[in-house]
């Protein structure tokens, strides 16, 4: 059966995207710890994100890093913090956010702003951060 994240990047579920590769796909986080939380998936659908080969380890942090590159350009912040989980959902993933502090990636505090048109506005901006 299909994970949540691979049905998002097969169009089955709609999602706000960010940006893609031929093997990345970053949208989004509905539940955003921060205004810019985006989520990074290999599109491969492996559960542990350390059960990802070499170079599929590899690519997912140089597609991570341009993804980054345009959460800075977006959202001024001190670094765009990473963080691996994978508890939520059996899809290796990661979560970058912008950060000024150890606070800002505190999963246990309110959400963000989670509406459609602020998160559609988000992925928008960060995508056109990355190709410019």
């Amino acid at each position: 059966m299909s994970s949540l994240f691979t049905k998002i990047i097969q169009g089955e579920i709609p999602c706000h995207k960010v940006f893609e590769s031929e093997t990345c796909f970053a949208f989004m986080d509905i539940r955003p710890v921060q205004s810019g939380h985006v989520l990074v998936v290999p599109k491969v659908e492996v559960d542990r994100f350390f059960d990802l080969s070499s170079d599929q380890l590899a690519d997912i942090m140089a597609f991570a890093q341009q993804v980054a590159g345009g959460i800075e350009k977006v959202f001024p912040c001190d670094r765009v913090g990473i963080s691996v989980i994978g508890l939520e959902v059996p899809h290796a993933h990661i979560h970058l956010m912008p950060i000024n502090s150890l606070d800002d990636m505190d999963f246990t505090r309110p959400k963000g702003d989670n509406r459609p048109e602020y998160l559609r506005q988000v992925a928008t901006q960060i995508a056109e951060a990355i190709k410019a």
